[in-house]
């Protein structure tokens, strides 16, 4: 059974840092991209960061780009996003997925499994 479990998020004042994990499983997790999404209220799901699945390419959105890091061990079935100098505006629910092959896309509909996510709160 697929599965991809999200772990790290929580309240963190401006400025601070986050590191995000998903752990995946059901899947030959080394085979496909994978990206992290977030949804703030209100707003709709944004990609924010995906890497290729030999970890030889990455995308990020412009508004994270030098505070974010995405990263893969492919040994240990397991994604992160590292968060540095955290904003009020990145507090969302984040979730990784799973795209439907070795390149990452930045459409959704590319993405064919979602984790439940973890929330992050940027707030003084």
């Amino acid at each position: 059974q697929l599965q991809l479990v999200e772990s790290g998020g929580g309240l963190v004042q401006p400025g601070g840092s986050l590191r995000l994990s998903c752990a995946a499983s059901g899947f030959n997790f080394n085979l496909y991209a994978m990206g992290w999404f977030r949804r703030a209220p209100g707003k709709a799901s944004e990609l924010v960061a995906a890497i290729n699945s030999d970890d030889d390419r990455t995308y990020y959105t412009d508004s994270v780009k030098g505070r974010f890091t995405i990263a893969r061990d492919n040994a240990l079935n397991t994604l992160y996003l590292e968060m540095n100098n955290l904003k009020p505006e990145d507090t969302a629910l984040y979730s990784c997925a799973k795209s439907q092959g070795p390149l990452f896309s930045l459409a959704p509909h590319s993405y064919g499994y979602w984790g439940q996510g973890t929330q992050v709160t940027v707030t003084s």
